[in-house]
């Protein structure tokens, strides 16, 4: 590919494109690329998910990569400059895989905690979340890789996502849902946005010319490509006349040369328009080929990278993104000396729980599991013991690390055949590799010379170290079934049972049991194909054609009465118990929503059980959300640790031991139950239709307007030393700017115990009564007073801005500001205000814009 494209002027190379390569630019060839036109020597740009690290592009073979905290943890720092470092880590980690384009950050609002991407986005509060937002994309631009800002708007839950319309006032559109968008785009430019699957004002967001050319690039002055979600363009002519620039991913269903060229002979869409969308395309493919020559024209090999120092960056960012929300009896942290025999107890302890689930999922370099953590970095003298106690899987654990191909290599083989008129294999091979996952995803990539229908046989020995009966779990989108030493043991192929596997359009989890003998192999064969079960229309997916894949997995059979009392047990027995448990990419994923704040499984009955038997119990959560606690009081130690990345088991031990001094707060509102949520009931959609009635109320609003006590408020969390907050001031300089009002708040933070330690500062604003129900308290300002030493104080200063006191005017469709009397509240949380002052705004202000 010439390099000349990178100094070519992108009007004469619109002038020289065909109206058919003109079409190809509105698209993508395959899951991850832009269209190349080589007759004009313009290259293709890669993409990548996601969030919380660079998968690569493909989930059929993946390339390892280091797998970061999920966002809720990253908020949980309020730290902006951390969240700058996370986007230039993430923009080396996308080089290395021949990307110059990161489909993040997502930062839709966590109105739900049981939204099933809750997990992927940083809180409920829009200030938060815009300048978490801000900050990651930010990193990930100044190493030159564009982030693509998502989903642009109102995808806050699962249910029926692709076709349900986001019912909400316009100043709950403009104030809460659209603000994170807003901040991002005012103090960090993001290149790229990628619209929601849903609608707003019953316009799909993809085609919707008020978000798309109005709002985004009109007001808000955005020059960068819009991109669909994937599969979520659902015309032709209306989105590109709307504004999307790319529908991904390819080939296209909506954007052939045989449609639009349809559509421009009967003016539904014009030549202009084609020649508007390929020059922004143009123009970004530009930029990012000059910022990153050597990825573009580069060999596009996928690399991974494992260094000391990623390491201990992403032990130290998950470390500081865990919340200890209780901490009676100076049960943490966990030293030496006062303890002598630790119970590690529960179904995480040893699991690889390092994400949730979907397109933030990726196959990591390394796992350090809570066990392997703990263990490892203990002080000499601490007696580990361990006890499952009760499983909480929804599929069975995968089984990658006890296989092996038949020629001996880890792993199991993978082969493809083709079938003939009457849909049996038939004939050679067409290809043969080696998998290191049990969960095979052939949605992005297959080998070519297929026929349309088409078969894979799974090949492995199967090695246990633990004499037992397994229950052996087999998982299908397609259909599957899976033999033992020959014997067919589960039949996921001629009768299936619809379930959530693989975005909704898979089966639930089929199981067979069998005994293994420790270290005696058996041989494992999952026959697969991409051809529908005969049976009825109940085993019908909707779309089996966009999301292939088998799952195969296994656990040991228990008892779980007798593995609660041993657990009882080991606790009775022991100084100090670590029960860590929680969710996982199974309960939490992209394409469905958690039906319950309960943990799944007896994990609720297991920690009572544990704490009533030693209240020397730290329970640690991994959970990207909120989960119900009805045990809070039953137990000394609680750590909210969120889904924390291939390094949870070090950074978990960092907190538990205090090699460092916590000082995460919560981002969100952990309710008490779920009909305390102020979106409750309002969670899915009905009639196409998800009604937002709590309107501006969301999250902490909603708490404090309803007067209904969480259980943890936004905000809170705990340190091992203690703070003061004193000398609130408020300069008021610039207090008669109009628009270009700027406020200083400063704060001096004083460290009133033993260790040194970092203090998150919290400045929420009320406004004076405009007339019309607002929230009393919102966030507008906070910093991280760091590293003070006993005794020592420190004084943090936060600028506000005219959004601190704006609100919008919807009759006149501009921000406006009003004179009045404005509170400042100083809070360690939100439910936690410890100063208050005010200021005058003796002139108000209208704005549009940023």
């Amino acid at each position: 590919m010439s390099h000349s494209f990178l100094n070519a002027s992108i009007p004469d190379l619109v002038k020289k494109l065909t109206t058919e390569e003109k079409i190809r630019l509105l698209s993508g060839p395959n899951w991850w690329n832009t269209n190349a036109i080589d007759r004009l020597g313009i290259p293709a740009v890669r993409m990548s998910d996601g969030p919380n690290g660079v998968r690569g592009s493909s989930h059929f073979i993946a390339t390892p990569a280091q797998c970061l905290p999920c966002a809720t943890s990253m908020a949980s720092t309020f730290d902006t400059d951390a969240l700058y470092k996370v986007g230039s880590f993430l923009g080396e980690e996308a080089k290395i895989k021949s990307s110059v384009i990161l489909l993040a950050p997502t930062c839709n609002l966590q109105r739900n905690p049981l939204g099933g991407r809750a997990f992927e986005s940083f809180s409920e509060d829009p200030h938060l979340s815009g300048m978490m937002a801000a900050a990651y994309v930010d990193g990930l631009q100044a190493q030159g890789v564009a982030a693509t800002i998502k989903h642009f708007v109102g995808n806050d839950q699962e249910h029926e996502r692709t076709a349900a319309e986001s019912v909400m006032s316009e100043r709950a559109l403009r104030e809460i849902y659209l603000y994170p968008f807003m901040l991002a785009q005012k103090k960090a430019q993001p290149w790229a946005f990628m619209t929601s699957y849903g609608r707003i004002n019953g316009v799909h967001c993809a085609e919707n010319p008020t978000l798309l050319q109005k709002i985004l690039r009109k007001e808000w002055g955005f020059d960068g490509i819009v991109m669909s979600d994937w599969f979520g363009t659902y015309s032709s002519d209306l989105a590109i006349n709307a504004g999307l620039d790319i529908e991904m991913p390819g080939p296209p269903r909506w954007r052939t040369p045989l449609l639009i060229g349809h559509l421009l002979s009967c003016q539904k869409v014009f030549e202009s328009t084609l020649d508007e969308h390929a020059t922004r395309i143009l123009s970004f493919v530009q930029r990012q080929a000059r910022r990153n020559p050597d990825v573009v024209f580069g060999d596009g090999e996928e690399r991974s990278r494992d260094l000391p120092e990623g390491r201990a960056f992403c032990r130290r960012l998950a470390a500081e993104g865990m919340v200890v929300l209780k901490n009676a009896g100076d049960v943490l942290p966990v030293k030496d000396g006062k303890v002598k025999t630790v119970a590690l107890i529960g179904p995480k302890v040893k699991e690889r729980i390092i994400s949730g689930g979907g397109s933030a999922a990726l196959r990591p370099t390394y796992v350090v599991t809570p066990f392997e953590g703990l263990v490892a970095n203990a002080q000499e003298g601490i007696e580990f013991k361990h006890e499952v106690g009760c499983y909480a899987h929804k599929f069975t654990p995968t089984l990658e690390a006890y296989l092996q191909t038949p020629s001996g290599e880890p792993g199991w083989s993978c082969t493809f055949y083709n079938h003939d008129k009457h849909g049996n294999p038939t004939g050679d091979p067409v290809m043969e590799y080696v998998l290191q996952d049990t969960r095979v995803k052939l949605n992005d990539f297959l080998p070519s010379g297929l026929t349309e229908t088409w078969t894979i046989k799974l090949r492995g020995k199967l090695t246990m170290d633990k004499t037992a009966d397994y229950d052996l779990g087999l998982t299908v989108a397609g259909r599957a079934r899976l033999y033992v030493n020959g014997e067919l043991t589960i039949d996921n192929w001629t009768k299936q049972r619809p379930g959530d596997f693989f975005y909704g359009q898979g089966t639930v989890e089929e199981l067979g049991t069998v005994s293994l003998t420790a270290g005696v192999p058996v041989d494992i064969i999952v026959e697969y194909t991409n051809t529908k079960p005969p049976e009825g229309p109940e085993s019908d997916r909707s779309q089996p054609a966009l999301m292939r894949g088998v799952r195969l997995g296994s656990i040991e059979k228990i008892d779980e009465e007798e593995a609660l009392v041993a657990a009882e047990q080991l606790a009775a027995s022991s100084d100090v118990v670590i029960l860590v448990a929680g969710l996982s990419p199974d309960w939490e994923s992209e394409g469905f929503d958690r039906p319950t704040l309960d943990m799944p499984g007896r994990q609720n009955e297991l920690i009572a059980r544990v704490g009533k038997a030693n209240p020397n119990t730290v329970v640690v959560i991994q959970a990207g959300s909120a989960v119900a606690m009805p045990w809070v009081d039953e137990v000394n130690g609680i750590i909210q640790a969120w889904y924390s990345g291939n390094e949870v088991g070090n950074a978990l031990s960092d907190v538990i031991y205090g090699t460092i001094n916590p000082s995460g707060r919560l981002p969100l509102t952990l309710p008490v139950r779920v009909q305390d949520i102020p979106a409750y009931p309002n969670f899915k959609s009905e009639n196409g239709q998800i009604h937002y009635r709590e309107d501006l109320f969301v999250g902490y609003k909603g708490y404090e307007a309803k007067k209904i006590k969480p259980l943890f408020p936004f905000g809170y969390g705990l340190s091992y030393t203690t703070f003061s907050f004193s000398h609130l001031t408020l300069s008021t300089t610039s207090i008669h700017k109009g628009p270009d009002f700027e406020l200083d708040v400063s704060v001096t933070v004083t460290n009133t115990g033993a260790v040194v330690g970092s203090e998150v500062v919290q400045i929420y604003i009320s406004l004076p009564d405009i007339g019309l129900t607002t929230p009393k308290l919102q966030l507008r300002g906070f910093t991280k007073a760091r590293d003070i030493a006993p005794g020592e104080s420190q004084t943090v200063t936060v600028k506000l801005d005219k959004y601190a006191v704006s609100w919008w005017d919807t009759p006149g469709q501009q921000w406006k500001a009003v004179p009045g009397i404005y509170g400042v509240h100083i809070g360690k949380s939100s439910a936690d205000i410890v100063l208050e002052g005010e200021f005058a705004l003796e002139q108000g202000f209208t704005w549009v814009g940023l």
